[in-house]
């Protein structure tokens, strides 16, 4: 640990009850500094600007700020723990990465897998050609295996800082823009809500000829859905250590320039045609401007794990017929106590698209909306949620938590409540002493602007804002949830849901969470199930943690202002709401409206939805 570390964190434990509010005020906004992002994503919008009114959520944002500050400078220990034991790890990785390109040493300590693919193809034409059945064999022994696929951006930042990874981590790339990978790839990529990197040579986009490849829309389809980084693979595939210098540089720049035009995102990767390089042809790479590039090699024994690579230069992977041999050696490099605690910190983003989705898994049928940034709302009456979504900016929503049922018009949650909106709003409602001690153990949520915490609800550590602030500095919204469905990506048994009535009986059911993206889903199934078997269910889909909001009749889902159930709910005071992403200030239109001091301005509508999906994980 260097020096300068190793003093901010003995600086941070020594702290004392004297900690002034501007050390305080840094503790507050600490928390969400460093949360690894994902890079947010460039999505058409109209050039139509409205004025979005969020004075009263910035009013309630800056209350919460100086009361974290004034509990924190009376009383620092709670936060300074909760601190301690959540980002220290990943905090000193953070502040400590290895210089580029080389690879931190504590990445060294696990084994992430690179798995890469060529064509997807009915007919195999080369012996690295892959069927869509095989294809689906395969993520159902990566799901079978309890892997996690993660992103390119994720493995870029555990390889230079040691940054946490979830348990059994996987990396899954396509090479060459085949045609067959969106026909048959895509969508099983869709299905089990898989990351993956597409590694493009731009002289051929939308070539018919010998092996098709994919066209400009399709790569723009694949991009924005926020699961396919698009990496550079030349211009022309060709071997670049057989190139000059000059022709080297045509090939990097030109591919890089191409692809950040047609789909207005920076690139950041590379792929070598062939896997082929040098130190001449990695200098090239660097003075381009690229993070990290891929290699391969047909030696077996060169096929390694990504932390064994020489440098960020030059990661190496593994050739798809060797998927069991990477299923066996993936390891995040914790020990199963160390992978537990880790899992809270698993990063969330609020900077994708709103997508509807519907599709079947295993016979149930479900409508899942992905994206955005999640909110509650408490309404002072009850409603259907299309209805209450009215009073937010919301492009989609779900029921939320369990309510009294002593008046129609009741709007009394069971267990604490803090929503941003509400009339209320900021302030939380501690929920009635009788019935909270029932709810211990239930998954506690935790929203703040740009993060999102499952925690086992304590009566006693809960009871406060104060207390909820220890967990999660800026938090926003908070409630109970029923019971975990999925948990740090594994589907919950029977008895995880204690004494919950009705956990085991066949209903319609309505959940939300996170999935293995880090974005936000919500969602209703379409048919009715018990808990145990969703679940299951959801954990196929790839949802990484997900809580069950209030189901049977109250279940309930509303996209673009619209109830997607068949029949009428019971109306409910609580939803869980997705606003649109936080729009790239580099976004921000020329010619955008005059807003009112307090009003942001913002796209008419950055959001896409899916057609229709009814292919099952069989």
């Amino acid at each position: 640990m260097k020096k300068s570390t190793f003093l901010l964190v003995m600086a941070l434990v020594a702290v004392g009850v004297g900690m002034g509010a501007g050390i305080a005020a840094s503790l507050v906004s600490l928390r969400s500094k460093n949360t690894p992002q994902v890079e947010p994503e460039i999505v058409a919008t109209s050039n139509v600007s409205i004025c979005s009114f969020n004075t009263l959520t910035d009013v309630t944002n800056s209350l919460h700020k100086a009361k974290s500050i004034e509990a924190i400078a009376l009383d620092p220990l709670p936060t300074l723990v909760s601190f301690a034991n959540n980002l220290s790890s990943d905090l000193i990785a953070t502040l400590n990465p290895a210089p580029w390109p080389q690879i931190s040493d504590r990445a060294r300590q696990a084994r992430v897998p690179i798995i890469m693919y060529h064509d997807i193809t009915a007919v195999k034409q080369v012996d690295w050609d892959v069927t869509p059945e095989e294809l689906a064999l395969h993520f159902q022994a990566i799901q079978d295996a309890g892997m996690t696929p993660i992103s390119m951006d994720r493995l870029v930042d555990h390889l230079r800082t040691g940054a946490s990874l979830p348990e059994k981590p996987v990396l899954l790339t396509f090479d060459d823009n085949y045609l067959g990978q969106y026909q048959y790839a895509f969508p099983l990529l869709r299905q089990y809500n898989y990351p993956a990197v597409w590694s493009v040579h731009t002289g051929y986009v939308g070539k018919l000829e010998g092996k098709p490849k994919a066209t400009w829309d399709q790569l723009r389809e694949m991009q924005q859905s926020g699961l396919i980084t698009i990496a550079s693979h030349t211009v022309n595939h060709l071997n670049l250590s057989d190139l000059d210098d000059d022709k080297i540089t045509k090939e990097l720049v030109d591919s890089k320039q191409t692809l950040e035009r047609e789909l207005g995102i920076p690139i950041q990767y590379f792929t070598y045609p062939e896997g082929s390089y040098s130190d001449r042809v990695k200098e090239k790479v660097k003075e381009v401007g690229y993070k990290a590039a891929l290699t391969m090699s047909l030696n077996p024994r060169l096929e390694q794990p990504a932390n064994t690579s020489e440098d960020m230069l030059a990661i190496r992977r593994y050739g798809q017929s060797r998927l069991q041999d990477a299923i066996s050696v993936a390891w995040n490099g914790l020990d199963s106590t160390q992978t537990t605690a880790s899992s809270a910190l698993y990063p969330t983003t609020f900077s994708t698209p709103v997508q509807k989705k519907q599709l079947t898994v295993d016979g149930l049928g479900l409508t899942l909306v992905y994206g955005g940034k999640p909110v509650t709302v408490h309404a002072d009456t009850r409603g259907q949620v299309a209805d209450i979504m009215k009073s937010t900016p919301a492009i989609a929503a779900v029921d939320g938590g369990f309510f009294s049922l002593e008046s129609l018009q009741d709007n009394k949650m069971i267990g604490p409540v803090l929503s941003q909106f509400s009339s209320q709003a900021g302030v939380l409602n501690p929920g009635r002493k009788g019935e909270n001690p029932l709810l211990k153990g239930r998954p506690l949520v935790l929203i703040s602007p740009d993060d999102v915490r499952f925690v086992p609800y304590d009566p006693d550590k809960h009871a406060t804002q104060e207390q909820l602030q220890a967990e999660l500095p800026s938090v926003t919204d908070a409630f109970v949830g029923a019971g975990w469905l999925v948990r740090d990506g594994k589907p919950q048994p029977a008895e995880s849901f204690g004494k919950l009535y009705g956990f085991d009986a066949h209903r319609d059911r309505a959940f939300w969470g996170i999935d293995r993206s880090g974005r936000p889903v919500i969602g209703v199934t379409m048919d009715m199930i018990d808990s145990v078997g969703l679940g299951v269910i959801l954990a196929k889909a790839g949802l990484y943690n997900v809580v069950m909001l209030d189901s049977g009749a109250s279940a309930a889902l509303a996209y673009r202002g619209k109830s997607v159930m068949s029949y009428e709910p019971r109306p409910v005071p609580h939803i869980v709401a997705l606003l649109p992403p936080e729009p790239k200030k580099e976004e921000t239109q020329t010619d955008s409206l005059s807003c009112p001091s307090g009003l942001n301005t913002t796209g008419t509508d950055s959001t896409t939805e899916q057609t229709k999906d009814t292919s099952t994980s069989e």
